[in-house]
């Protein structure tokens, strides 16, 4: 049976890939399924450059403004969510383009790497929650040292889901996950970067732009909208500017922290995409 053809637009922050795929979109009749973990929620307009009706050009998009931020929307969610897109552009007669910066999300999707098969567990996920990062990581390091090396001691939500996987299987999470046959006819597309240099220069340039339009009134917004949830307080952008706001550090403080972790956050993407040899990742 044909596999589906699908377009993939994958890249850093910063790099371009919505203009890119809206250019895309337009040659090849063609509509966006993003792939941002962060604009599938409602709010997160500004410091997530969520594009605006009028960026979008009358190209549909799809799995934007999906879930209010309370919801821990996974993987597994946006795996779902999206092959039902692209069954339905397809038999629409049209090309399915994905477009984003999350790994994870073009790994579990297109590549050959499947989700183990168990259900969230809200008090385990509770117990791993009230930990440290410091911790979490050190767990990960002992049980699976070679998937620790694919997480950001950081990023906690990850951390959480990853030994969720790993106490309930009892395995480590890099035999957890399984391979199997790609399901679609995929065309790999990495936005034209000049160099790294560039690129850094284009995430201070948003980073000014986003403080410009508002980024610390819509983290306000947000706070007194759903308080300081994980997925709020967890976010680059958000937690840099509420140290100003808690009046932790000056905005000028703020806003250099959140150009220099933007820009660590945007190394790490490129970590990950050099992992599809296809994208052809240069800089």
């Amino acid at each position: 049976m044909k596999k589906k053809k699908v377009i993939a637009i994958a890249g850093p922050t910063a790099s371009g890939k919505t203009k890119l795929a809206i250019e895309m979109a337009k040659k090849f009749d063609g509509e966006i399924i993003s792939a941002d973990s962060r604009l599938v929620y409602k709010g997160f307009n500004i410091v997530a450059a969520k594009p605006s009706l009028e960026e979008r050009e009358g190209i549909p998009h799809y799995l934007i403004d999906v879930v209010e931020p309370e919801y821990d929307y996974s993987v597994a969610d946006f795996k779902e969510e999206a092959q039902r897109r692209i069954e339905e552009i397809t038999q629409r007669g049209k090309i399915p383009i994905v477009a984003g910066g999350t790994g994870l999300y073009f790994r579990i999707l297109l590549e050959n790497y499947a989700l183990p098969k168990i259900e969230c567990n809200p008090d385990l996920r509770a117990e791993l929650e009230q930990e440290t990062n410091e911790d979490l990581y050190k767990e990960l390091t002992q049980k699976d040292p070679i998937y620790a090396q694919k997480v950001h001691p950081n990023n906690k939500i990850r951390l959480v889901r990853v030994l969720e996987v790993i106490r309930t299987l009892n395995k480590p999470f890099s035999e957890a996950v399984g391979l199997k046959e790609p399901e679609y006819d995929v065309e790999w597309i990495f936005p034209k970067i000049e160099s790294r240099e560039v690129l850094y220069e284009r995430i201070n340039q948003r980073v000014d732009l986003m403080i410009k339009n508002g980024a610390v009134e819509e983290t306000k917004y947000l706070l007194s909208k759903h308080g300081r949830i994980k997925n709020i307080v967890g976010t680059i952008g958000y937690q840099e500017l509420i140290s100003y706001i808690d009046g932790e550090t000056s905005l000028d403080e703020a806003v250099e922290l959140l150009k220099t972790n933007t820009r660590h956050y945007a190394k790490r993407q490129l970590t990950w995409f050099r992992r599809t040899p296809e994208l052809g990742v240069n800089i």
